[in-house]
Protein backbone atom coordinates (compact mmCIF):
# COMPACT_ATOMS: atom_id res chain seq x y z
CA UNK A 1 0.00 0.00 0.00
CA UNK A 2 1.24 3.46 -0.81
CA UNK A 3 2.10 5.44 2.29
CA UNK A 4 -0.15 8.46 2.75
CA UNK A 5 1.71 11.72 3.28
CA UNK A 6 -0.04 14.93 4.34
CA UNK A 7 2.84 17.22 3.47
CA UNK A 8 4.68 15.43 0.67
CA UNK A 9 2.14 14.82 -2.02
CA UNK A 10 3.61 13.82 -5.36
CA UNK A 11 3.43 16.69 -7.85
CA UNK A 12 2.50 19.08 -5.04
CA UNK A 13 4.67 21.73 -6.63
CA UNK A 14 2.93 21.40 -9.99
CA UNK A 15 0.25 23.84 -8.84
CA UNK A 16 0.80 26.67 -11.34
CA UNK A 17 -0.66 29.17 -8.90
CA UNK A 18 2.20 28.61 -6.45
CA UNK A 19 4.99 27.89 -8.92
CA UNK A 20 7.47 30.73 -9.47
CA UNK A 21 6.41 33.03 -12.28
CA UNK A 22 8.63 33.52 -15.30
CA UNK A 23 10.24 36.93 -14.90
CA UNK A 24 12.06 38.66 -17.72
CA UNK A 25 11.89 40.69 -20.92
CA UNK A 26 10.03 39.14 -23.85
CA UNK A 27 10.91 41.85 -26.37
CA UNK A 28 11.84 45.50 -26.29
CA UNK A 29 9.41 47.15 -23.91
CA UNK A 30 7.49 43.91 -23.17
CA UNK A 31 8.14 42.32 -19.78
CA UNK A 32 6.86 39.84 -17.22
CA UNK A 33 7.38 41.14 -13.69
CA UNK A 34 5.85 38.31 -11.68
CA UNK A 35 2.36 38.18 -10.22
CA UNK A 36 -0.02 35.24 -10.01
CA UNK A 37 0.91 33.78 -13.35
CA UNK A 38 2.68 35.81 -15.98
CA UNK A 39 1.50 39.38 -15.40
CA UNK A 40 2.52 41.33 -18.48
CA UNK A 41 3.93 44.88 -18.61
CA UNK A 42 3.95 46.65 -21.99
CA UNK A 43 5.65 50.02 -22.45
CA UNK A 44 3.99 52.58 -24.73
CA UNK A 45 4.32 56.30 -25.39
CA UNK A 46 1.32 56.86 -23.12
CA UNK A 47 2.80 54.80 -20.30
CA UNK A 48 2.77 51.19 -19.18
CA UNK A 49 -0.13 48.87 -19.92
CA UNK A 50 -0.16 46.38 -17.05
CA UNK A 51 -1.98 43.06 -17.34
CA UNK A 52 -2.83 41.81 -13.83
CA UNK A 53 -1.53 43.22 -10.59
CA UNK A 54 -0.71 40.32 -8.27
CA UNK A 55 -2.46 38.28 -5.63
CA UNK A 56 -1.61 40.52 -2.66
CA UNK A 57 -0.42 44.00 -1.81
CA UNK A 58 2.99 42.58 -0.96
CA UNK A 59 3.28 40.84 -4.32
CA UNK A 60 2.10 44.02 -6.05
CA UNK A 61 4.85 46.03 -4.37
CA UNK A 62 7.42 43.48 -5.57
CA UNK A 63 6.07 43.77 -9.11
CA UNK A 64 6.14 47.56 -9.01
CA UNK A 65 9.74 47.51 -7.79
CA UNK A 66 10.70 45.18 -10.65
CA UNK A 67 8.92 47.40 -13.15
CA UNK A 68 10.69 50.51 -11.88
CA UNK A 69 14.04 48.86 -12.60
CA UNK A 70 12.93 48.80 -16.24
CA UNK A 71 11.07 52.08 -16.70
CA UNK A 72 9.93 55.12 -14.75
CA UNK A 73 6.94 55.69 -17.03
CA UNK A 74 3.53 55.98 -15.39
CA UNK A 75 1.10 53.08 -15.51
CA UNK A 76 -1.38 54.21 -18.14
CA UNK A 77 -3.80 51.28 -17.95
CA UNK A 78 -4.40 48.09 -15.96
CA UNK A 79 -6.07 45.21 -17.76
CA UNK A 80 -7.74 42.35 -15.88
CA UNK A 81 -6.89 39.12 -17.71
CA UNK A 82 -10.01 37.41 -16.31
CA UNK A 83 -12.27 37.43 -13.29
CA UNK A 84 -10.89 34.68 -11.08
CA UNK A 85 -9.91 35.73 -7.60
CA UNK A 86 -6.27 36.44 -6.83
CA UNK A 87 -5.00 37.76 -10.12
CA UNK A 88 -5.85 41.35 -9.24
CA UNK A 89 -6.07 41.40 -5.46
CA UNK A 90 -3.09 43.78 -5.53
CA UNK A 91 -4.64 46.44 -7.76
CA UNK A 92 -5.10 48.97 -4.94
CA UNK A 93 -1.34 48.99 -4.33
CA UNK A 94 -0.81 50.00 -7.97
CA UNK A 95 -3.42 52.75 -7.69
CA UNK A 96 -1.83 54.05 -4.50
CA UNK A 97 1.61 54.00 -6.14
CA UNK A 98 0.32 56.10 -9.04
CA UNK A 99 -1.18 58.60 -6.58
CA UNK A 100 2.05 58.74 -4.57
CA UNK A 101 4.03 59.45 -7.75
CA UNK A 102 1.59 62.16 -8.81
CA UNK A 103 0.59 60.18 -11.92
CA UNK A 104 -2.95 60.15 -13.32
CA UNK A 105 -5.04 57.26 -12.04
CA UNK A 106 -4.63 54.29 -14.40
CA UNK A 107 -7.56 53.18 -16.50
CA UNK A 108 -8.84 49.79 -15.32
CA UNK A 109 -10.06 47.72 -18.26
CA UNK A 110 -11.89 44.40 -18.28
CA UNK A 111 -14.37 42.46 -20.35
CA UNK A 112 -17.98 43.36 -19.58
CA UNK A 113 -18.73 39.84 -18.29
CA UNK A 114 -16.29 40.32 -15.43
CA UNK A 115 -18.64 42.77 -13.72
CA UNK A 116 -21.45 40.23 -13.71
CA UNK A 117 -19.08 37.52 -12.43
CA UNK A 118 -17.90 39.66 -9.53
CA UNK A 119 -21.44 40.60 -8.58
CA UNK A 120 -22.22 36.88 -8.46
CA UNK A 121 -19.09 36.25 -6.37
CA UNK A 122 -20.16 38.96 -3.93
CA UNK A 123 -23.63 37.43 -3.65
CA UNK A 124 -22.15 33.98 -2.97
CA UNK A 125 -19.08 35.15 -1.04
CA UNK A 126 -19.24 32.54 1.80
CA UNK A 127 -19.52 29.80 -0.84
CA UNK A 128 -16.60 31.24 -2.83
CA UNK A 129 -14.47 31.29 0.33
CA UNK A 130 -15.32 27.65 0.99
CA UNK A 131 -14.29 26.79 -2.56
CA UNK A 132 -10.97 28.57 -2.04
CA UNK A 133 -10.38 26.66 1.19
CA UNK A 134 -11.16 23.30 -0.37
CA UNK A 135 -9.28 23.85 -3.63
CA UNK A 136 -6.17 25.31 -2.00
CA UNK A 137 -5.99 23.02 1.04
CA UNK A 138 -6.75 25.68 3.64
CA UNK A 139 -8.56 24.86 6.90
CA UNK A 140 -12.30 25.37 6.71
CA UNK A 141 -13.15 28.85 7.94
CA UNK A 142 -9.63 30.21 7.50
CA UNK A 143 -10.49 32.62 4.67
CA UNK A 144 -11.92 35.43 6.76
CA UNK A 145 -11.12 38.62 4.87
CA UNK A 146 -13.64 39.95 2.34
CA UNK A 147 -12.89 39.03 -1.25
CA UNK A 148 -10.98 41.81 -2.99
CA UNK A 149 -12.83 43.06 -6.04
CA UNK A 150 -12.01 46.51 -7.42
CA UNK A 151 -14.36 46.96 -10.36
CA UNK A 152 -13.00 48.16 -13.71
CA UNK A 153 -13.53 51.72 -14.86
CA UNK A 154 -13.98 50.63 -18.49
CA UNK A 155 -15.37 47.49 -20.13
CA UNK A 156 -15.68 46.23 -23.69
CA UNK A 157 -17.49 43.45 -25.53
CA UNK A 158 -15.46 42.10 -28.46
CA UNK A 159 -12.20 44.07 -28.55
CA UNK A 160 -10.52 47.29 -27.55
CA UNK A 161 -7.46 48.93 -29.10
CA UNK A 162 -4.87 50.96 -27.23
CA UNK A 163 -2.79 52.71 -29.85
CA UNK A 164 0.07 55.18 -29.47
CA UNK A 165 2.71 56.46 -31.86
CA UNK A 166 5.06 53.59 -31.13
CA UNK A 167 2.85 50.61 -30.33
CA UNK A 168 -0.58 49.15 -31.00
CA UNK A 169 -2.17 46.86 -28.41
CA UNK A 170 -5.34 44.94 -29.18
CA UNK A 171 -7.30 43.58 -26.21
CA UNK A 172 -9.37 40.66 -27.48
CA UNK A 173 -12.23 38.81 -25.83
CA UNK A 174 -10.93 35.25 -25.39
CA UNK A 175 -13.66 33.17 -23.67
CA UNK A 176 -12.05 30.04 -22.32
CA UNK A 177 -11.55 29.22 -18.64
CA UNK A 178 -13.93 32.10 -17.96
CA UNK A 179 -16.37 34.00 -20.14
CA UNK A 180 -14.54 37.24 -19.28
CA UNK A 181 -11.00 36.22 -20.26
CA UNK A 182 -9.05 38.51 -22.56
CA UNK A 183 -5.90 38.12 -24.64
CA UNK A 184 -3.46 40.85 -25.68
CA UNK A 185 -2.15 41.02 -29.23
CA UNK A 186 0.80 43.16 -30.24
CA UNK A 187 0.57 43.01 -34.06
CA UNK A 188 3.73 45.01 -34.68
CA UNK A 189 5.85 42.52 -32.72
CA UNK A 190 3.58 39.49 -33.37
CA UNK A 191 3.47 38.82 -29.63
CA UNK A 192 0.36 37.21 -28.16
CA UNK A 193 -0.46 37.15 -24.47
CA UNK A 194 -2.78 34.17 -24.17
CA UNK A 195 -4.08 34.85 -20.65
CA UNK A 196 -6.30 32.12 -19.18
CA UNK A 197 -6.93 30.68 -22.66
CA UNK A 198 -3.44 29.20 -22.96
CA UNK A 199 -1.84 27.27 -20.12
CA UNK A 200 0.96 24.68 -19.93
CA UNK A 201 -1.50 21.92 -19.03
CA UNK A 202 -4.81 20.51 -20.23
CA UNK A 203 -7.51 23.21 -20.41
CA UNK A 204 -9.21 23.66 -17.06
CA UNK A 205 -12.75 22.77 -18.13
CA UNK A 206 -15.11 21.12 -15.66
CA UNK A 207 -13.12 21.77 -12.52
CA UNK A 208 -15.20 20.22 -9.72
CA UNK A 209 -16.18 23.32 -7.76
CA UNK A 210 -16.97 25.75 -10.57
CA UNK A 211 -19.75 26.52 -12.99
CA UNK A 212 -19.94 25.15 -16.52
CA UNK A 213 -17.21 25.95 -19.02
CA UNK A 214 -17.72 25.38 -22.73
CA UNK A 215 -14.88 23.36 -24.32
CA UNK A 216 -16.01 24.10 -27.89
CA UNK A 217 -16.05 27.83 -27.23
CA UNK A 218 -12.55 27.46 -25.77
CA UNK A 219 -11.50 25.58 -28.91
CA UNK A 220 -12.95 28.37 -31.04
CA UNK A 221 -10.89 30.89 -29.05
CA UNK A 222 -7.69 28.86 -29.57
CA UNK A 223 -8.33 28.67 -33.33
CA UNK A 224 -8.99 32.41 -33.47
CA UNK A 225 -5.76 33.14 -31.59
CA UNK A 226 -3.86 30.76 -33.88
CA UNK A 227 -5.18 32.63 -36.91
CA UNK A 228 -3.23 35.68 -35.72
CA UNK A 229 -0.05 33.67 -36.45
CA UNK A 230 1.95 34.90 -33.45
CA UNK A 231 5.70 34.49 -33.34
CA UNK A 232 5.82 34.63 -29.53
CA UNK A 233 3.15 33.30 -27.18
CA UNK A 234 3.14 34.28 -23.51
CA UNK A 235 1.11 31.66 -21.65
CA UNK A 236 -0.71 32.25 -18.39
CA UNK A 237 2.02 30.27 -16.60
CA UNK A 238 5.50 29.07 -17.48
CA UNK A 239 7.98 30.19 -20.12
CA UNK A 240 6.88 31.70 -23.41
CA UNK A 241 6.61 29.71 -26.63
CA UNK A 242 8.56 30.93 -29.64
CA UNK A 243 8.26 30.14 -33.33
CA UNK A 244 5.15 30.33 -35.49
CA UNK A 245 5.06 26.63 -36.31
CA UNK A 246 5.46 25.50 -32.71
CA UNK A 247 2.77 27.88 -31.48
CA UNK A 248 0.37 26.80 -34.23
CA UNK A 249 0.95 23.19 -33.22
CA UNK A 250 0.10 23.80 -29.56
CA UNK A 251 -2.97 25.95 -30.19
CA UNK A 252 -4.44 23.84 -33.00
CA UNK A 253 -3.76 20.51 -31.26
CA UNK A 254 -5.34 21.69 -28.01
CA UNK A 255 -8.39 22.85 -29.95
CA UNK A 256 -8.56 19.48 -31.71
CA UNK A 257 -8.41 17.63 -28.39
CA UNK A 258 -11.30 19.64 -26.98
CA UNK A 259 -13.37 19.04 -30.12
CA UNK A 260 -12.54 15.32 -30.01
CA UNK A 261 -13.80 15.12 -26.44
CA UNK A 262 -17.04 16.84 -27.34
CA UNK A 263 -17.65 14.51 -30.28
CA UNK A 264 -16.83 11.34 -28.35
CA UNK A 265 -18.90 12.23 -25.30
CA UNK A 266 -21.91 13.22 -27.42
CA UNK A 267 -21.71 9.95 -29.35
CA UNK A 268 -21.81 7.99 -26.09
CA UNK A 269 -24.58 10.12 -24.61
CA UNK A 270 -26.65 9.40 -27.69
CA UNK A 271 -26.17 5.70 -27.01
CA UNK A 272 -27.58 6.18 -23.52
CA UNK A 273 -24.39 5.92 -21.49
CA UNK A 274 -24.19 7.72 -18.18
CA UNK A 275 -21.30 9.98 -17.29
CA UNK A 276 -19.35 7.43 -15.23
CA UNK A 277 -19.82 4.83 -17.95
CA UNK A 278 -18.44 7.31 -20.48
CA UNK A 279 -15.43 8.04 -18.26
CA UNK A 280 -14.55 4.35 -18.31
CA UNK A 281 -15.31 3.86 -22.01
CA UNK A 282 -13.09 6.55 -23.51
CA UNK A 283 -9.69 5.72 -24.99
CA UNK A 284 -7.75 8.97 -25.38
CA UNK A 285 -5.65 9.17 -28.58
CA UNK A 286 -2.01 9.74 -27.61
CA UNK A 287 -1.35 12.11 -30.51
CA UNK A 288 -3.77 14.54 -28.86
CA UNK A 289 -3.41 13.84 -25.16
CA UNK A 290 0.12 12.52 -24.62
CA UNK A 291 1.61 15.94 -25.23
CA UNK A 292 3.56 18.22 -22.87
CA UNK A 293 0.91 20.94 -23.08
CA UNK A 294 -1.90 18.47 -22.23
CA UNK A 295 -0.52 17.20 -18.94
CA UNK A 296 -3.21 16.97 -16.21
CA UNK A 297 -1.28 19.19 -13.81
CA UNK A 298 -4.29 21.26 -12.79
CA UNK A 299 -7.26 20.28 -14.89
CA UNK A 300 -8.02 16.75 -16.04
CA UNK A 301 -9.65 15.09 -19.07
CA UNK A 302 -12.23 13.51 -16.75
CA UNK A 303 -13.32 16.98 -15.68
CA UNK A 304 -13.91 17.99 -19.31
CA UNK A 305 -16.01 14.88 -19.93
CA UNK A 306 -18.15 15.72 -16.91
CA UNK A 307 -18.76 19.30 -18.07
CA UNK A 308 -19.76 18.20 -21.56
CA UNK A 309 -22.17 15.69 -20.06
CA UNK A 310 -23.48 18.21 -17.54
CA UNK A 311 -24.14 20.76 -20.29
CA UNK A 312 -26.49 18.37 -22.12
CA UNK A 313 -28.08 16.45 -19.25
CA UNK A 314 -30.06 17.43 -16.20
CA UNK A 315 -28.92 16.95 -12.63
CA UNK A 316 -30.40 13.45 -12.34
CA UNK A 317 -27.88 10.58 -12.47
CA UNK A 318 -30.66 8.22 -13.65
CA UNK A 319 -30.73 6.31 -10.38
CA UNK A 320 -34.38 6.52 -9.22
CA UNK A 321 -33.19 6.39 -5.61
CA UNK A 322 -31.76 9.87 -6.11
CA UNK A 323 -34.84 11.43 -7.73
CA UNK A 324 -36.46 12.47 -4.42
CA UNK A 325 -33.82 11.35 -1.90
CA UNK A 326 -34.08 11.08 1.85
CA UNK A 327 -31.85 13.31 3.95
CA UNK A 328 -28.27 12.04 3.60
CA UNK A 329 -27.95 11.33 7.33
CA UNK A 330 -31.20 9.37 7.41
CA UNK A 331 -30.31 7.38 4.29
CA UNK A 332 -26.79 6.59 5.53
CA UNK A 333 -28.08 5.58 8.97
CA UNK A 334 -30.60 3.21 7.39
CA UNK A 335 -27.89 1.59 5.26
CA UNK A 336 -25.56 1.21 8.26
CA UNK A 337 -28.35 -0.35 10.32
CA UNK A 338 -28.92 -2.92 7.59
CA UNK A 339 -25.32 -4.16 7.88
CA UNK A 340 -25.22 -7.08 10.29
CA UNK A 341 -21.45 -7.57 10.15
CA UNK A 342 -19.79 -4.18 10.10
CA UNK A 343 -16.43 -5.73 10.90
CA UNK A 344 -16.58 -7.64 7.64
CA UNK A 345 -17.19 -4.39 5.75
CA UNK A 346 -14.16 -2.74 7.37
CA UNK A 347 -12.06 -5.82 6.69
CA UNK A 348 -13.04 -5.73 3.03
CA UNK A 349 -12.09 -2.06 2.84
CA UNK A 350 -8.61 -2.88 4.15
CA UNK A 351 -8.27 -5.82 1.72
CA UNK A 352 -9.06 -3.58 -1.22
CA UNK A 353 -6.75 -0.84 0.07
CA UNK A 354 -3.88 -3.27 0.54
CA UNK A 355 -4.47 -4.67 -2.96
CA UNK A 356 -4.11 -1.17 -4.40
CA UNK A 357 -7.81 -0.90 -5.28
CA UNK A 358 -8.23 2.30 -3.33
CA UNK A 359 -11.15 3.71 -5.31
CA UNK A 360 -13.15 0.53 -4.81
CA UNK A 361 -12.29 0.64 -1.11
CA UNK A 362 -13.69 4.16 -1.00
CA UNK A 363 -16.99 2.97 -2.45
CA UNK A 364 -17.25 0.15 0.09
CA UNK A 365 -16.33 2.23 3.13
CA UNK A 366 -19.14 4.67 2.40
CA UNK A 367 -21.60 1.98 3.45
CA UNK A 368 -20.57 2.89 7.00
CA UNK A 369 -18.59 6.14 6.76
CA UNK A 370 -21.55 8.29 5.72
CA UNK A 371 -23.68 7.29 8.69
CA UNK A 372 -23.92 9.80 11.56
CA UNK A 373 -23.07 8.85 15.09
CA UNK A 374 -20.08 8.01 17.28
CA UNK A 375 -20.31 4.23 17.35
CA UNK A 376 -16.76 2.82 17.20
CA UNK A 377 -17.15 1.09 13.83
CA UNK A 378 -18.59 4.25 12.25
CA UNK A 379 -15.75 6.33 13.64
CA UNK A 380 -13.28 3.75 12.33
CA UNK A 381 -14.94 3.81 8.90
CA UNK A 382 -14.58 7.59 8.71
CA UNK A 383 -10.92 7.36 9.70
CA UNK A 384 -10.39 4.77 6.96
CA UNK A 385 -12.12 7.02 4.45
CA UNK A 386 -9.85 9.93 5.35
CA UNK A 387 -6.83 7.65 4.93
CA UNK A 388 -8.05 6.48 1.52
CA UNK A 389 -8.49 10.08 0.40
CA UNK A 390 -4.88 10.82 1.34
CA UNK A 391 -3.69 7.78 -0.61
CA UNK A 392 -5.64 8.88 -3.69
CA UNK A 393 -4.14 12.35 -3.38
CA UNK A 394 -0.69 10.82 -3.42
CA UNK A 395 -1.40 9.18 -6.76
CA UNK A 396 -3.31 11.97 -8.50
CA UNK A 397 -1.49 14.08 -11.12
CA UNK A 398 -4.00 16.94 -10.92
CA UNK A 399 -3.41 19.58 -8.25
CA UNK A 400 -7.15 20.16 -7.99
CA UNK A 401 -7.89 16.48 -7.41
CA UNK A 402 -5.05 16.31 -4.87
CA UNK A 403 -6.46 19.31 -3.06
CA UNK A 404 -10.02 18.03 -2.90
CA UNK A 405 -8.91 14.63 -1.62
CA UNK A 406 -6.75 16.25 1.05
CA UNK A 407 -9.38 18.81 2.02
CA UNK A 408 -12.00 16.09 2.25
CA UNK A 409 -9.68 14.01 4.42
CA UNK A 410 -9.20 16.96 6.76
CA UNK A 411 -12.92 17.70 6.98
CA UNK A 412 -13.74 14.04 7.67
CA UNK A 413 -10.99 13.70 10.26
CA UNK A 414 -12.06 16.93 11.98
CA UNK A 415 -15.68 15.85 12.10
CA UNK A 416 -16.86 18.62 9.75
CA UNK A 417 -16.61 21.65 12.09
CA UNK A 418 -19.10 23.52 9.90
CA UNK A 419 -21.36 22.54 6.98
CA UNK A 420 -19.28 21.84 3.91
CA UNK A 421 -21.22 19.23 1.98
CA UNK A 422 -18.12 17.01 2.26
CA UNK A 423 -19.02 13.55 3.46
Amino acid sequence: MAEAKDTKIRAENTNPLTAPSFVGTIAKGVHVVGGMGNALSVETDAGVVQVDTGNSRGKAREMIASLRELTDAPVHAIVYSHGHMGYNDGVTAWLEDAERRGDPAPRIIAHENLVRRWRRYRETEPLQKLFIELQFRAPIGSVEQPLKMTLPTETFRESMTLATCDRRIEILWAPSETDDAVALWLPGERILYGSAAVTPSIPNVGTPLRSLRDPVRWADTLDRLASLEPEVLVMEFGPSLEGRERIQGVLRATSAALRWLRQQVVERMNRGLGVVEILHDLDYPPELFDQPWMRPLYGHADYIVRDIFRAENGWWDRNPTHLHPAHPDAAAAAVAQAITDRGAVLARVRELRDAGQVQLALHVVDVLALAPGDEPDLVEARALKAELCRVLAEDSPSFVSQSLYLSAARVIADGAPKPTGVR
